[in-house]
């Protein structure tokens, strides 16, 4: 007899809500005790629909493993049917949490370089948030070079959380390691690149602005964001050499669409 749904999710709180724009949110949640996941998986969280069934999305973590409480960046669409129900809720509202992580967009499926790229858009950059929280890839990698392309300067969520994280007590003597690369793509921001991440790699302005070389010795990469972004990109990286890692086939470059 199959298990009986409510126990296939558990009810968690809202703890805080962060309005980075009308279309930006980042909100926490209670976590369950015995929950456990690897940075860069996903959770599948649910809202109640009006007619009495459920909607369900998933989102990346953006908190540490060992965090108390689950934190999760979105974009809100205003008819979107989870989003909509999402931007409406409140401190102490509920929303329902899967009892398992799922996903394999972890550092781990990666072989050893120098250098790891976090290549994201938007709301692409949560799992990131979560796998620079883990003390192992700062030891592991050389260099890591954070990308966030978005097209408004406003949308550039998470700056000072970000430029935080080099002095984290547990990482810090590594902490010169990070390098943080935002894009703004419809309008010139001073100090920022403007175009889109395959043709900044086409180009080599993202290995100029980063200073190091794109190679397959020492290269390796994670894209993360919209399917357009996540499909082109990783057909730049394919003509650069670089190919899509497999379980049973380690290469350079692994990728996770963002919806």
């Amino acid at each position: 007899m199959a298990a009986p749904a409510e126990e296939k999710f558990t009810r968690q709180t809202i703890l805080s809500l962060t309005r980075w724009s009308d279309k930006l949110l980042s909100f926490r949640l209670s976590r369950p005790e015995s929950w456990r996941f690897v940075p860069g998986q996903f959770a599948r969280l649910g809202l109640p629909l009006e007619n009495g069934g459920m909607v369900w999305r998933a989102y990346s973590m953006c908190s540490a493993n060992w965090d108390e409480y689950l934190e999760f960046f979105s974009i809100v669409v205003p008819d979107g049917l989870f989003t909509s129900r999402l931007a409406r809720l409140q401190l102490g509202d509920e929303v329902l949490l899967d009892n398992k992580a799922n996903g394999f967009f972890t550092v781990d499926r990666l072989p050893d370089g120098e250098d790891l790229w976090l290549l994201a858009t938007g709301t692409g950059l949560a799992p990131y948030l979560s796998i620079l929280q883990q003390p192992e890839v700062w030891q592991r990698f050389a260099h890591i070079v954070l990308v966030h392309c978005v097209r408004e300067v406003s949308e550039l969520a998470y700056r000072e959380e970000i430029a935080a994280l080099r002095q984290h007590p547990l990482w810090a003597e590594w902490g010169e390691r990070l390098q943080y690369l935002p894009v703004v793509t419809r309008a010139a921001e001073p100090g920022m690149l403007q175009q889109r991440i395959p043709a900044l790699l086409a180009s080599g302005e993202l290995a100029a602005a980063a200073g190091l070389p794109l190679t397959v010795e020492r290269s390796r990469f994670m894209i993360c964001g919209n399917p357009a972004m996540v499909e082109d990109t990783h057909r730049q990286l394919m003509k650069m050499g670089f190919r899509l890692s497999r379980l049973s086939a380690p290469g350079h470059l692994v990728l996770e669409n963002g919806w």
